[in-house]
């Protein structure tokens, strides 16, 4: 297990393999979802692996969750005492960072994936679920768009299963998600792991340029050009919307509840 000196590496860890990396979020206990340090990690792990010549990177979770997407309760607590953050910049980096990263990406979803979190999946080159793991949208429970699961979904589903995500907040397990097209496979649990190590030592032994310049040629084929960057500020632009015609105390208390399920 390879780590940094700073206290970030210690939430996102990073194995290297031949020819790959796994990058494992290691927070378990607030259900992966990434706090500064987290982020931070996350853009350190995906550099050591670039410098480390990995072809493929595995992205995956710990316990019971993949990722529950921005940590709302450091959030809350930075407005509370006036702390100037940006955690959307800082989302929009890491996942561009996946998009431009010369490796392709295998999302390993080992359980719960929330907003932020199901946007990993969908910016990730290919991606494998766990028999218990699940998807799902929360951000119109508590008055926002999905931000960055919204975009990300709707490059990879048909509308309406797009919208479905959006507008239900409902969940979607493993098998759903596969059938819908938002991941490749849904395997049991005790199979994730290994299915998705074999598979990325599989895609690691072909020659590297080849690999980088697909993954480029994906996100342009036939002139549907995929401008992520431009999608995920559309979405921030949506909730600054929200916000101003929003009455601020529906919002807090939308936020509230949302940071009681997240705790």
């Amino acid at each position: 297990m390879i780590n940094g000196d700073n206290a970030s590496s210690v939430l996102v860890q990073t194995d290297l393999k031949d020819g790959y990396a796994i990058i494992t979020m290691n927070r378990p206990e607030k259900r992966n979802a990434l706090n500064r340090a987290a982020r931070r990690g996350l853009l350190e792990a995906f550099e050591r692996a670039e410098a480390a010549g990995a072809r493929v990177v595995i992205l995956t979770g710990t316990d019971k969750s993949f990722c529950s997407g921005i940590d709302i309760v450091e959030r809350q607590n930075d407005e509370a005492n006036g702390v100037a953050s940006d955690p959307g910049s800082d989302w929009i980096e890491i996942v561009m960072a996946i998009r431009q990263h010369p490796a392709i990406f295998i999302a390993a979803v080992n359980g719960g994936a929330m907003g932020g979190g199901a946007a990993l999946i969908s910016v990730s080159d290919l991606a494998l679920a766990s028999e218990v793991a699940w998807i799902s949208n929360p951000e119109m429970g508590f008055g926002a768009f999905p931000h960055f699961s919204g975009p990300a979904t709707q490059y990879q589903l048909q509308p309406k299963r797009a919208a479905w995500l959006i507008y239900t907040t409902e969940r979607i397990d493993g098998h759903t998600a596969e059938a819908w097209g938002l991941i490749n496979e849904c395997v049991a649990t005790d199979e994730l792991l290994p299915r998705a190590e074999a598979l990325a030592a599989k895609i690691a032994a072909f020659d590297p340029i080849a690999l980088t310049e697909s993954k480029r040629a994906l996100d342009a084929t036939l002139g549907l050009e995929r401008d992520w960057r431009s999608a995920f500020k559309q979405g921030i632009e949506v909730n600054t919307r929200i916000r101003g015609r929003s009455p601020k105390s529906q919002l807090t208390s939308a936020v509230a509840r949302m940071t009681k399920e997240n705790t």
